[in-house]
Order: structure tokens, then C-alpha cells, then sequence
């Protein structure tokens, strides 16, 4: 992994998405430090669309809608609890200036949130960026059993509903391996970042009304 000198200069929401297209994004050391580090993996993660692996009790969680989904509608929410301590991870690299940074590109209609709520309280999610028909997962936080992952279905099939190319991780995890997160050099992953950036895409073009047999059958790979 490579990393560029400490942002200590203002960057906007246009130079962020900039960033993106050429295959770099910002992170900080904690939560605490006010610094930002370009930061560029010499092996990105990625999660092929067209290759989704739903694992089998993941898979009936779905279909049992024990999760009600809801889309971009608590923002603030998602990052403040992607950013709070939990089990196994004491502290987060989203300090001030992304929560603050990442909240300007939700209000331009670049970040999006996907969000499980269990008795009508946020169980899970997670966040990330669209640039033309590529996304960028950033973070995703789970408090009940599967909900992050429940939520990361619901963003694949909405994803390859909406016509999007690439699914970046930034870097594969245990977790996301059992998916089907793979890693491909840096040459790779900008040629699809190319090809994807270049494509148009729609968010939105599920439109909430798909069923569940629907969003499943649209992520079949089960084990």
C-alpha cells in the first residue's frame, strides 16, 4: 500500500471525486487525528458483481425480511456508528473531516447509505461513493446478527439492477472474502475504474419495489 503525504490543505467534495477517478481516496491514522492520507493499495479489492457469493444461511435471513431496508435515509447515522468503536476494533480511521467531507457528497447525491433497521432502530449499514457506474464501498457497522451483511445484498442487487460496473472494496477482508472480494493489481483495477467511471448508472433504479425472490435470484451464487 502507498500513501501520500499528510492533507493538511482544504479538499472539496470536487477534488474528492477527482481522487476517485484516478484510483486514490483519503483516510486518517484515528478518529482523534486531524490529518488525511492519500492513499493508493498496490493491491485493490473488488467485489465482482457477476460474481456474488450469497452463502446459504445468509441467504434464508434474506428471504425471512427479518431486516426492513430503507435507502439514503439516515446518513448521519450510518457514519457516526461506522465511525464508533466496536468489538474487535477500538478505534476508526473517520475522523471529522471525512464525516464532514463524505456529508457534502451524500447532500450532492454522490454517497449513498444502505441501512437494515430491526423493531424500527438501526441495526446495520454501510456507505460509499458513486462516480458514473462505478461505487465505492467505505465502511459498513453492524449491532444485531447479519445486518451489515444483509445490507451489503441489498447494495449488490441494487447495484446490478442500476446497471453499475464495479463494486470497489479498497482492500479484501476476511468478511468480504466469504463474498467473493478478490484482489487485482493496481494495472487491473484501473482499467475497469476507466471503463466504469466512463458508464452511467442508476442508483435508484430498483426503486424499493423489487421482491425478495426478485433480489435473490438477481445474487444466485449460493454455496
Amino acid at each position: 500500500m502507498t500513501s501520500r503525504n499528510d492533507i493538511l490543505l482544504e479538499i472539496t467534495p470536487q477534488v474528492l471525486l477527482k481522487a476517485y477517478a484516478v484510483g486514490i481516496f483519503p483516510m486518517a491514522e484515528s478518529a482523534e487525528d486531524p490529518g488525511l492520507y492519500w492513499i493508493e493499495p498496490e493491491m485493490r479489492g473488488i467485489l465482482p458483481l457477476d460474481r456474488f457469493h450469497l452463502p446459504k444461511r445468509l441467504r434464508r435471513t434474506v428471504a425471512q425480511g427479518v431486516y426492513e431496508i430503507r435507502i439514503d435515509h439516515d446518513f448521519d447515522a450510518v457514519i457516526a456508528s461506522c465511525a464508533a468503536p466496536a468489538a474487535g476494533r477500538a478505534k476508526t480511521w473517520i475522523n471529522e473531516r471525512i464525516r464532514r467531507l463524505y456529508g457534502e457528497l451524500f447532500a450532492l447525491g454522490h454517497c449513498h447509505t444502505v441501512e437494515t433497521y430491526l423493531d424500527g432502530r438501526l441495526a446495520g449499514g454501510l456507505y460509499g461513493i458513486q462516480l458514473g457506474a462505478a461505487f465505492f464501498g467505505e465502511s459498513m457497522f453492524s449491532r444485531e446478527r447479519d445486518a451489515s451483511k444483509v445490507a451489503l445484498v441489498h447494495l449488490v442487487a441494487r447495484l446490478r439492477a442500476g446497471g453499475f460496473r464495479l463494486l470497489d472494496t479498497q482492500f479484501t477482508t476476511r468478511h468480504l472474502k466469504q463474498f467473493g472480494a478478490i484482489d487485482i493489481d493496481r494495472r487491473h483495477y484501473h482499467r475497469l475504474l476507466e471503463q466504469a467511471i466512463a458508464g452511467e448508472a442508476d442508483f435508484y433504479r430498483s426503486g424499493g419495489g423489487a421482491t425478495l425472490d426478485v433480489l435473490l435470484q438477481s445474487v444466485s451464487q449460493t454455496s
